[in-house]
C-alpha cells in the first residue's frame, strides 16, 4: 500500500479541509498515478472534492461514520472493515490519498510514500509526519526542482523498511 501527498516545508499537507496550493504538475502527477487504482480516504476527504463525488475512473474506499452509507463509492465504518476491503485489492494498487487523521492511522501500514515537496509555508493546520524523522522510513528517491504555478516542488519517494501486516 502506497501514500500519496503532497507537504510544505514543515510537512503541512492541508488548510480548512483543502489542499495548502494550486500545483498544475502535483495534479497532474495524482491523477496519472493513481487512475485505476484504489485509492483509500477518510470521509473528510472525500467531501473536500468537487460536489463531494469520489474520484473518477478509480476505486474509491471512503472510512466513515456509521450513519454514513452512499452508492457511488465503497463505505467502510471501522478498521477492520476497511482492512477486509483492501484486502480483495492488490497492495501495490492502493493509495491513501489523506486526510491528516486517515494518513496517521495508515502510515504504519505503507509500504511506500509518493510525497510532493513544496518549497514553501503553507500555514497548514494539519500536517503529516516527517519522514525523515522516522529512523525505519528512508527517503530513496528525489527528483530535479521542478517550478509550477510559482512553486518549487520536488518528487520524492520514501520505502518503509518494516511495514505492519493489515
Amino acid at each position: 500500500m502506497k501514500t500519496i501527498v503532497a507537504v510544505d516545508c514543515k510537512w503541512g499537507i492541508g488548510k480548512k479541509n483543502d489542499l495548502l496550493f494550486s500545483i498544475p504538475e502535483d495534479m497532474a502527477f495524482f491523477r496519472r498515478t493513481t487512475l485505476g487504482k484504489v485509492c483509500c480516504m477518510g470521509y473528510n476527504t472525500l467531501l473536500s472534492f468537487p460536489g463531494s463525488k469520489p474520484l473518477k475512473n478509480r476505486t474509491n474506499i471512503v472510512l466513515a461514520p456509521a450513519d454514513v452509507e452512499r452508492d457511488d463509492c465503497t463505505v467502510v465504518h471501522t478498521l477492520d472493515e476497511l482492512f477486509g476491503e483492501l484486502k480483495k485489492y492488490d497492495s501495490n494498487e492502493i493509495y491513501v490519498i489523506g486526510g491528516a487523521m486517515f494518513y496517521k492511522t495508515m502510515l504504519p501500514y505503507c509500504d511506500e510514500f509518493l510525497i510532493t515537496k513544496v518549497d514553501a509555508d503553507g500555514e497548514a493546520e494539519v500536517f503529516y509526519e516527517n519522514l525523515d524523522n522516522i529512523p525505519h522510513i528512508e527517503c530513496i528517491y528525489e527528483s530535479e526542482p521542478v517550478e509550477s504555478n510559482g512553486y518549487t516542488i520536488k518528487f520524492t519517494t520514501y520505502k518503509n523498511n518494516s511495514p505492519k501486516e493489515y
